[in-house]
């Protein structure tokens, strides 16, 4: 699981104001305007020591959105595949329209041709599929799926159908949108007799 190292004799409230501070200016002046020097004024510590901690505004960047969790990962056993998917799908939402997690995506995307913020998404969506892989098993021992299903593209379709509406449509997620899309994947899915 991602975590944000800190190296020895970082003090926590410093770590604490230069993640706040990244994040407040990602959200405020997107991802191009984000600079180290831009946090270290905001955070009130030295650009250097900065430089020393992260040598990069991806590193920075990357820290920060771990430290801060502000891309939640749970995943419950509701007892049906069904809800399971519905809960994957609200956290999705959440993610992508509560603030600050919201504002921290729709600002991120603008850095993704970096490698660094690319293999930071990367390894988010591998985390995150690896612990959501248990929805699937869960499913298949109840009975309620094939063993070729692949978990990958269920969530994909998911979670493709929340990011679509939220960041390119930019329309609101009507009440039951969660239900409604979950309901639609299903109906494709192969189902165990």
């Amino acid at each position: 699981m991602f975590r944000a190292t800190r190296t020895e004799g970082r003090g926590p409230r410093q770590a604490a104001a230069i993640f706040q501070a990244t994040l407040d200016l990602l959200m405020q002046h997107g991802y191009d305007g984000l600079t180290i020097e831009g946090v270290a004024a905001r955070s009130k510590v030295n650009k250097t020591t900065i430089y020393r901690w992260y040598p990069s505004k991806d590193a920075l960047l990357a820290a920060a959105m771990i430290d801060r969790e502000v891309l939640e990962k749970n995943t419950e056993d509701t007892g049906s595949l069904r809800g399971d998917l519905i809960a994957v799908t609200h956290q999705v939402i959440r993610m992508l329209t509560a603030v600050p997690s919201g504002k921290v995506a729709t600002a991120a995307l603008g850095g993704l041709e970096r490698p660094g913020l690319a293999g930071l998404v990367r390894m988010f969506c591998a985390e995150r599929m690896e612990s959501e892989k248990p929805i699937f098993d869960r499913a298949r021992q109840r009975g309620e799926l094939t063993a070729d299903v692949d978990p990958a593209m269920v969530i994909d379709l998911l979670a493709g159908a929340v990011w679509y509406r939220v960041l390119i449509r930019q329309t609101a997620l009507e009440s039951g949108f969660a239900e409604a899309i979950v309901d639609t994947v299903l109906s494709g899915l192969p189902r165990s007799s």
